[in-house]
């Protein structure tokens, strides 16, 4: 399907802490509906860029263009930056409830900042807790709340004044694996379900590839590679892309085993696990002029 102008266009996006760089000319479109990730070493630059989008954090130069209005982000005044926000929804990955009010009030906050009918604000909140979950749980405190639970109420409170954007920051950081995996599916869904534009920070590549419909990759303060997630991980377009993604090996000397004689000794190259299978030597293999005989040196048992 052709897709039409962005909903969000980042131009040229730059910003230091002192001497450090931290994001190097950032250019990316996000198109509506999308749900856009963008996943990299701790220290890329992921946190920073979301944040200058929302202007959390100022950029020392570049642009952003927001439903069809272009603001410089450097020079940006107080009422373009409060616009902004106002379109957007944040989640962050240690949730920033309010600790001395109910889960109601919290998904509430922003629309009563916003002046919104009494009314229409118990609608709206009583539609969100249905949404994401929380049925029965309107009047607990964050200190009676999972970590799960608290994430969804932070995603809730995001999500009530109808924001055309909703940026999520490492969501799942602060919550143990197993919860990790079932809110991955939930997130997918509920952005599914609302047809939200969004963009997630993540270190997580499984977290990436499960959500995402476009995968960011940043390393150094610069993008590596933009694609979906089949793209990513099957076509590296860099020698970090190859070694970044998935749980590859380096190979010394490629050259010396079959098919690669050719390379010279200067090539280096990477292995992912799952393309390499393993057979006892009394055992028949269909491709024998691919075969390698090799020494097993250490087993590690990781269940699956």
């Amino acid at each position: 399907m052709e897709k039409t102008d962005p909903l969000l266009r980042i131009s040229h996006v730059r910003k230091s802490f002192g001497t450090l760089e931290v994001l190097k000319d950032i250019s990316i479109d996000v198109y509506k509906g999308d749900v856009v990730s963008i996943l990299g070493p701790s220290g890329s630059g992921k946190t920073t860029l979301l944040r200058c989008i929302n202007f959390l954090e100022r950029a020392d130069g570049g642009s952003i263009t927001l439903d069809d209005t272009t603001i410089d982000l450097k020079a940006a005044i107080r009422e373009q930056a409060s616009e902004v926000q106002r379109k957007t929804g944040f989640v962050f990955q240690n949730y920033a409830l309010f600790r001395y009010m109910t889960v109601y009030d919290n998904i509430a906050f922003g629309l009563k900042v916003n002046k919104w009918k009494k009314s229409d604000i118990k609608k709206r909140v009583d539609e969100l807790i249905e949404l994401v979950g929380l049925s029965g749980m309107a009047k607990r405190y964050p200190s009676q709340l999972s970590g799960g639970q608290r994430q969804r109420v932070a995603f809730a409170r995001a999500l009530a004044p109808n924001p055309e954007l909703l940026l999520l920051d490492e969501p799942f950081a602060a919550i143990d694996a197993k919860v990790r995996q079932e809110l991955r599916s939930w997130l997918r869904d509920m952005i599914t379900k609302v047809g939200i534009t969004s963009i997630f920070v993540t270190h997580d590549q499984d977290e990436a590839i499960e959500v995402a419909d476009e995968i960011i990759v940043t390393n150094k303060g610069h993008i590596e590679q933009i694609g979906t997630p089949r793209q990513i991980y099957r076509e590296p377009e860099t020698a970090f892309m190859a070694e970044f993604m998935g749980h590859p090996v380096h190979v010394d000397r490629i050259n010396k085993i079959k098919g690669f004689n050719q390379l010279d000794d200067s090539v280096k190259a990477v292995l992912r696990p799952e393309n390499v299978n393993i057979t006892r030597l009394d055992e028949k293999v269909d491709s024998a002029a691919s075969v390698e005989k090799g020494v097993v040196v250490g087993m590690l048992f990781m269940g699956k």
